[in-house]
């Protein structure tokens, strides 16, 4: 009778403790606690991943392919002049398309000219350079910032960090349930792990006739990385 109970006391403790909903471990008929490890460990960033676009209309197609090609060398030129190494600079293929403007007359669409597009995607290791870099290609040519996003260098260290605290904190909330109820654990029963991601920040959006101050933000920028980890412990 005694040891129906305590079944029955760890099983309302086991789903208190951890919301989680298991049909396998609902069919456990010994005692045992669940529990769910928690971690969340966040760095600064040390790199920045920009993406800038040049958006040119000119009368014809050849035109307007020379005018975003002058652009974009222009910007790789400066990039380069402020340390940015090649492997870190990326540019698009030229995108071109013809524009339209609506006859209400004819009730058609006259092709009036071209539309050219070419993005560049610059690695920044040194986020102390960041405003320049933007400012420099705002500067002549290009005439749109995509977006900016923020990662550490360190992120696979700092995975197994979360990774390795979160472990911890289900090991630790089992020890002190069992305790509390003077038990002992009889070890691992088992273990459910998902993968996690990173949370990278993506600063802003903006185009050429934006202002912005933002270098201040640009040192603050954080990666965050959340860890999880489920475990069902035996008990003694």
């Amino acid at each position: 009778m005694k040891t129906s109970l305590f079944n029955a006391i760890f099983a309302a403790a086991a789903m208190t403790t951890l919301p989680f909903t298991s049909s396998y471990a609902a069919e456990l008929t010994f005692p045992h606690i669940e529990t769910i490890g928690t971690s969340q460990v966040s760095i600064a960033a040390d790199t920045a991943i920009v993406n800038v676009e040049v958006v040119v209309k000119e009368d014809t197609a050849s035109a307007a392919k020379r005018s975003s090609d002058t652009a974009v060398a222009e910007f790789i030129k400066r990039l380069k002049a402020q340390g940015i190494a090649g492997k870190d600079i990326q540019s698009a293929n030229i995108r071109l398309s013809p524009r339209h403007l609506y006859d209400a007359e004819t009730r058609t669409n006259k092709e009036v000219g071209y539309q050219a597009r070419r993005q560049v995607t610059v690695t920044v290791t040194e986020i102390d350079k960041l405003n320049a870099i933007l400012d420099s290609a705002l500067a002549n040519g290009i005439n749109k910032i995509n977006h900016i996003s923020f990662k550490a260098s360190k992120e696979e260290h700092i995975i197994a960090q979360a990774r390795s605290e979160a472990i911890k904190d289900a090991q630790q909330k089992a020890q002190a349930l069992a305790a509390g109820f003077d038990r002992e654990l009889d070890g691992v029963w088992q273990i459910r792990y998902y993968d996690q991601r990173p949370v990278q920040p993506a600063m802003y959006r903006m185009n050429a006739a934006m202002e912005a101050d933002v270098a201040e933000s640009y040192q603050q920028a954080q990666t965050t990385i959340s860890d999880r980890v489920e475990v069902i412990y035996r008990l003694k």
